[in-house]
This record gives structure tokens, C-alpha cells and sequence, in this order.
């Protein structure tokens, strides 16, 4: 092979290294999991303006949340690279590969954190910079380190820190924090557990072999499944409370009363099948997609409703 060749092999070469690093990087900041979290920024701030905030404070809000909720993430499989090694759904994440140090890791989440609480500082206003870290201080120490190995409610409290980026939104658009990001709040928060937990349904032998007592690997599944139901009620309370308190609209009121009487009704069809014992037929997954499709349905509608004459 000529040196011209070789050159340019090297370079191939090492261009595909530096494109694996960053696939690497990205990875521990569990995009799919951001996605999901500012699906709910951008309609809250929506609300919060009555119509549409200008653009940068959106591109600045969403910046913020990203690298927060990255930082969150990425500090979470630094902590839980040892549980990861042993769940077969999370053993090639780049910390259990080798991919990325701990240290190199522990180092990105760090510098993810602090950034986002001086952009949104800088560029949207000290509350929601604010909420933002105590947002990576929930997940981080209040979930990773103290709740997901030592109790079957880990996701219910932890799950508080997921629901931060409407705070955040509201704050951002507001300066100030009201009874109508509080519901919000309290949407996801109830939200959480029937989303979180068909996922350790699925999984629950991995959870089992790590060690960490997920709510469905201590009880029975009819036991968790009637939980859901109870955490649904709450959460399409707070949905329906939404109504007068925000003055939602004709739209709103629909996609509240039916999405969550659907989402209900998927929570009832897993009880029902639970009490069968089969847990083949289980169906956790569908009640975990519907979950997604549950909170997409709320915040589209809530993003559209400010814009109707009525």
C-alpha cells in the first residue's frame, strides 16, 4: 500500500473512532428518555404564554433541559455501571463496554450539570436555573443513590424528577411557579408508575438478578397492576383539575376525559389478565406503549387548545 493510501486509510480510520466516541458520549445521556421528558416542555410553555413564547427562549429552555436531564442520565450509569454489567438490557452501555472510563463519564455529567445551570442563568432566568439542578440533584442522589436499590417505591418518588422540565417550562416563560404547573407536575408524577412499571414487568428478571427490588419483582403482578390503576385515577384527576384552573378549552377537555379513560382501560385489561396467572400473556408492553402515547396525546392538545377561539 503507498503512504498516500495508508494516509488515507488512517484517516478513515480515525474518523470512525471519533464518530464512535461521540455515539458513545450521546448514549450516556439516554436521548430517547430527553425526548420523552421535553415533550412536555414545549406545551407547557405554551400554556404558560398564552400563545407562542419567542423562539430563542424555547431553543434556550429546551438547551438547558437537554443537558440537565443528560447530565442526570449520564451520572446515573456512571453510578450504576455495576447493575448495568449484570441486566442484559443495559449491558452494552459504553460504561459497562469500556467504551468510557467512569472517570471520563463521571467528568461529562459533571460539566453537562454545571453547564445547563449557567445557560439557563444566563440566557432564561436563575428559577429555572434552579429547578433544573435540583431537578439532576432528585434523579442523581434522591433515585440512583438512595431509592433504586433500597425500596420497591424507587420509581414513585424518583420519578419526581422526571416530572421537573414543566416547572421548568412554566418557570421559564414565567419567572414564577402556579397551581397550573403544579397539576402538570402532578400528571406526570402519577403518570410515572404505570409507565415505569409494565417496562420491570417486561424485565423483571433482570431487575431480580441485579438485585434492585423493582415493584414487580417483590409483589404480585396483580398487586402492582391494581397500583396502576390507583396512580391513573390520580394522575386523570389532576388532568380533569387542569380545566378550570388553566381554563383549558373544548379540546383540551376531550383529549383529557378520553385519552385517560383509554389509558385506564389498558390498566384494567393488564389487572384482568394478571388475575389469570399467565404471565406469557401479560401484555406489559402494550400498557407501556399506550403509557407514551397517554402523556403525547395530553401535552399535543395542551400545545393547540391556547390557540382556539374557544
Amino acid at each position: 500500500m503507498s503512504a498516500p493510501d495508508r494516509a488515507s486509510t488512517g484517516r478513515a480510520a480515525h474518523g470512525r473512532r471519533v464518530r464512535d466516541r461521540v455515539r458513545a458520549y450521546v448514549a450516556l445521556t439516554k436521548p430517547r428518555v430527553i425526548e420523552l421528558l421535553l415533550i412536555t416542555t414545549v406545551p407547557t410553555m405554551i400554556l404558560a404564554q398564552g400563545g407562542f413564547p419567542s423562539w430563542w427562549l424555547i431553543v434556550a429552555t429546551l438547551v438547558g433541559g437537554s443537558t440537565a436531564a443528560g447530565s442526570a442520565n449520564t451520572l446515573n450509569m456512571v453510578y450504576d455501571r455495576d447493575i448495568d454489567a449484570v441486566m442484559n438490557r443495559t449491558r452494552n452501555r459504553p460504561l459497562v463496554t469500556g467504551e468510557i472510563t467512569p472517570r471520563a463519564g463521571l467528568v461529562f455529567g459533571l460539566a453537562l450539570g454545571a453547564f445547563s445551570v449557567v445557560w439557563l442563568w444566563l440566557t432564561v432566568n436563575w428559577v429555572a436555573a434552579l429547578l433544573a439542578l435540583a431537578a439532576n440533584l432528585m434523579y442523581t442522589v434522591g433515585y440512583t443513590m438512595l431509592l433504586k436499590r433500597h425500596t420497591s417505591q424507587n420509581i414513585v418518588w424518583g420519578g419526581a424528577a422526571g416530572c421537573m422540565p414543566v416547572l421548568i417550562g412554566w418557570a421559564a416563560v414565567t419567572g414564577s411557579l402556579d397551581w397550573a404547573p403544579l397539576l402538570l407536575f402532578g400528571i406526570i408524577f402519577f403518570w410515572t408508575p404505570p409507565h415505569y412499571w409494565p417496562l420491570s414487568m417486561k424485565f423483571r428478571q433482570d431487575y431480580a438478578s441485579a438485585g434492585v427490588p423493582m415493584l414487580p419483582v417483590v409483589v404480585a403482578d396483580t398487586r402492582v397492576a391494581r397500583q396502576m390503576i390507583g396512580y391513573c385515577v390520580a394522575m386523570v384527576t389532576c388532568s380533569l383539575a387542569l380545566i378550570p384552573v388553566a381554563g383549558m378549552g373544548w379540546l383540551y377537555s376531550i383529549a383529557a376525559v378520553a385519552s385517560g379513560a383509554w389509558f385506564g382501560g389498558a390498566c384494567v385489561a393488564l389487572y384482568r389478565r394478571a388475575v389469570t396467572g399467565n404471565a406469557r400473556k401479560l401484555g406489559a408492553m402494550k400498557v407501556f406503549h399506550a403509557s407514551i402515547t397517554y402523556l403525547t396525546l395530553v401535552f399535543v392538545a395542551i400545545s393547540i387548545d391556547p390557540f382556539l377561539p374557544f
